[in-house]
């Protein structure tokens, strides 16, 4: 019990911090959401999809204008995970992305390796215990991280005179670390799952600093067990992210930072050793940058093989 007060404080304290600023809620460089991870006992190695887009430029009531802009974000990512003992737990990230920006003046690409991320979780609790017959399974990990600055940042696409986000990159170009909880109970096939990240970014060499970046999900699942192998675990839930405002020269950039809430619905499937799953979100709640950006639905699919 002591174990569960204290991982989930964690969780908690992370969700109330003061978010300094960020890349405008999950778009482009920065989304870090993952899912219901699959269980696996010693590595897993897969590949997701991401696809994110928003409108920028947006005038005062949602009034369009020529630079009004879809910005549309591709991400194709590789990642493992190491189970190096029962309780310690290493996953790498490695996205590829393909961004494009088109308005009635330009259509821009851009495609390129963008930020590796390191992270390592830590085991407080994994109970298994058994009420009024029936099973209960609570697992609590709390880990920390860093995102290396391997994405290329070109200072030449930012562009803070039009209203315009400075999202149209592969990388932040600067080094940034990760504070994460992860919380999920079952009462037999019937569970909840609860995560938040935190993301402190530093500032890049041209003096540009993502803010701090805040997000959250709950996903309520249900497990269909299908002849011993196949497992289907639909789901429903929520996701929360803020963000302050960014800084540029160490001033603060008006059009950056916001508030957003997404419903989200999805379905995780496990056959023998490999996992396949797919996550949709869509916008319930938003206001970033003042205004000025509109989020639009968001789309995850990743496969995953166990061994």
């Amino acid at each position: 019990m002591k174990k569960i007060i204290i991982g989930i404080s964690i969780v908690f304290i992370v969700s109330t911090q003061i978010v300094k600023g960020c890349d405008i809620c999950g778009c482009g460089v920065g989304n870090n959401y993952l899912g219901i991870m699959p269980d696996f006992q010693k590595h897993i190695f897969g590949i997701r999809y991401r696809n994110n887009s928003l409108r920028t430029h947006i005038g005062v009531g949602g009034i369009t204008s020529y630079l009004t802009t879809t910005e549309q974000y591709t991400t194709a990512e590789i990642w493992g995970g190491w189970n190096l003992s029962a309780h310690l737990r290493l996953i790498a990230n490695i996205p590829y992305s393909f961004n494009t920006r088109i308005n009635n003046a330009e259509n821009l690409q851009k495609n390129g390796l963008g930020d590796i991320t390191l992270s390592g979780y830590y085991e407080l609790l994994n109970q298994k215990k058994t009420l009024h017959q029936k099973l209960i399974i609570q697992n609590l990990w709390v880990g920390a991280g860093i995102k290396l600055p391997t994405g290329k940042y070109n200072p030449a696409d930012k562009n803070t005179n039009m209203q315009s986000t400075n999202l149209f990159q592969l990388g932040t170009g600067s080094t940034d670390f990760l504070l994460a909880g992860m919380y999920d109970m079952r009462i037999q096939d019937v569970g909840i799952n609860v995560s938040a990240n935190y993301k402190i970014n530093g500032t890049n060499n041209y003096d540009y600093q993502y803010g701090n970046k805040f997000s959250t999900t709950a996903q309520v699942y249900y497990k269909f067990r299908i002849a011993n192998q196949l497992t289907l675990a639909p789901n429903l839930g929520c996701q929360y992210e803020n963000a302050g405002l960014d800084t540029d020269q160490s001033l603060q950039v008006d059009i950056s930072g916001g508030k957003l809430l997404l419903g989200t619905i999805g379905i995780e499937s496990t056959l023998n050793k490999m996992a396949v799953g797919a996550n949709w979100q869509t916008p319930l709640s938003q206001n970033l940058a003042n205004g000025f950006v509109k989020a639009n639905n968001r789309l995850m699919i990743h496969i995953a093989w166990l061994f």
